[in-house]
């Protein structure tokens, strides 16, 4: 794992060394909470065999930086970290990892669903079906949008 708080990859996700690297970075760590979302075989109910997900290179990891900053901000967190796939991504394998590491749980908790709430509805990524009757871009859906407008 890089010193960088958010990364974008075209390399598979390896969790289990991300979370030991965010409680590795120091402090008085009393709870690690950790997201990752996995690619499944259906969007919207119907079969597929992968998720293609482009970003706009640089932009993308501001963006994501300054969401994770203003977690900071709100939180007590003793560090965070986003680590996002982009290009084919196959049924099973990971496409986003999340980690926020406090001295308690609550923070920490609170910390990652304001990560996830925007990165699932509101982060500069572009996703596509492929494979099934038919391939199609991905929109965000109300409840993810919903779900975002919480924390607001």
């Amino acid at each position: 794992m890089s010193g960088e708080t958010v990364t974008i990859t075209l390399e598979p996700i390896d969790t289990n060394k991300e979370s030991k690297a965010i409680t590795a970075a120091g402090g008085n760590v009393g709870a690690l909470v950790s997201f990752s979302g996995i690619c499944r075989a259906d969007e919207k109910g119907e079969e597929i065999s992968a998720l293609f997900l482009e970003h706009y290179p640089g932009m993308a990891e501001q963006e994501i930086s300054a969401h994770v900053e203003e977690a900071k901000r709100r939180w007590p967190l003793l560090s965070a970290r986003v680590v996002h796939r982009v290009g084919r991504i196959e049924p099973g394998e990971t496409i986003v990892f999340v980690a926020t590491a406090s001295a308690h749980r609550e923070a920490a908790f609170q910390a990652a669903e304001f990560i996830m709430d925007y990165l699932k509805s509101s982060a500069p990524f572009w996703k596509r079906t492929e494979g099934g009757k038919r391939e199609a871009w991905v929109e965000a859906n109300e409840k993810d949008e919903r779900a975002l407008d919480r924390w607001k």
